[in-house]
């Protein structure tokens, strides 16, 4: 009879020295493709705002003094200036515009949670037919222009529009409201056209939720709130948080919305950028605004992603 004993070596796992070295490119490729793209597309463009920044506006194309002047004649090299972050201290003005724009891009991210909650949980809850019908219906303002939707807005808000007509053939008002260029219409603009930021992120969550936690919680004795507070809303916590960040963000920096829905009277930072690049021509100091506002949004979520790196 043999003595011999299966033999339960563990075959060594493939490491990077020992892969191809075609496969180690490859791999190399691939993460550092998001990279590239990330250099290409944030930081290349950031470098350039941030180096405008720093120079004087003047009456030339482009209408900036250069950064770096290597020239015989040149009293310096650098030309960098703070000039422009001075003045932006000194002036309320734009302190106003930020303040606003985190304001009002705060309570449209509200709203849309609060309106965008159920409804993600409606669509997830339904049959799968039901479900990818809901699922169209939701996507289907993206298949038509941005600009033309913000318009049809003006129409049904402006005092001939179709709101107030139905509103006065009711019965229910004498004159016309003054809805269209209003801090209301600003945030109704902003909530129609962001709501499927939020709805999609929060049905992505919602819908691979294990519906028997729901279930054990129920047999435990908890109620219906209970349950969606106890769990539901905690394990959704990761799509409530995408969906507020892909509101926020691009919310607390438009101008189209605010300017045609909004009026003269809507003093949000996209507006200040607007006037300062085309109206004014003063490049370096819309330069500095833009990039306060990119700290603005960014810090908070660094800083966020670094506490909740913490509590993991």
């Amino acid at each position: 009879m043999s003595n011999s004993q299966p033999n339960f070596a563990v075959k060594p796992k493939a490491t990077d020295y020992s892969l191809p070295f075609r496969d180690k490119l490859w791999r190399q490729f691939v993460i550092g493709l998001p990279y590239f793209w990330l250099l290409l597309f944030f930081l290349a463009p950031f470098g350039i705002v941030l180096k405008i920044s720093f120079a004087e506006p003047i009456v030339a194309l482009p209408p900036f003094t250069q950064l770096f002047d290597f020239s015989d004649s040149a009293s310096r090299w650098i030309m960098a200036t703070w000039d422009n972050y001075r003045f932006l201290s000194e002036d309320n003005l734009y302190w106003i515009s930020y303040l606003k724009s985190i304001k009002i891009a705060a309570i449209s991210t509200l709203i849309c949670l609060l309106v965008g909650y159920p409804m993600a949980y409606g669509i997830a809850r339904a049959s799968p037919t039901t479900r990818n019908i809901l699922l169209m219906l939701v996507i289907l303002p993206f298949w038509t222009s941005f600009l033309l939707r913000v318009y049809a807005w003006m129409g049904l808000l402006g005092k001939n529009g179709l709101i107030n007509s139905l509103l006065m053939n009711m019965g229910l008002i004498e004159s016309p409201l003054q809805m269209l260029y209003t801090d209301m219409a600003v945030f109704l603009g902003i909530v129609y056209t962001y709501i499927p930021f939020m709805i999609l992120p929060l049905y992505a969550t919602l819908e691979k939720m294990d519906t028997s936690l729901h279930d054990a919680a129920a047999d435990l004795g908890a109620k219906p709130w209970q349950i969606f507070i106890d769990v539901t809303l905690p394990l959704s916590m990761p799509g409530i948080i995408a969906g507020s960040l892909l509101v926020f963000i691009p919310a607390i920096g438009e101008y189209v919305i605010p300017a045609l829905l909004g009026g003269l009277d809507s003093l949000m930072i996209g507006r200040t950028l607007y006037d300062e690049f085309f109206v004014n021509r003063d490049w370096p100091l819309a330069s500095a605004v833009a990039t306060i506002l990119l700290f603005i949004v960014v810090i908070p979520i660094m800083l966020f992603q670094r506490s909740h790196q913490e509590q993991e």
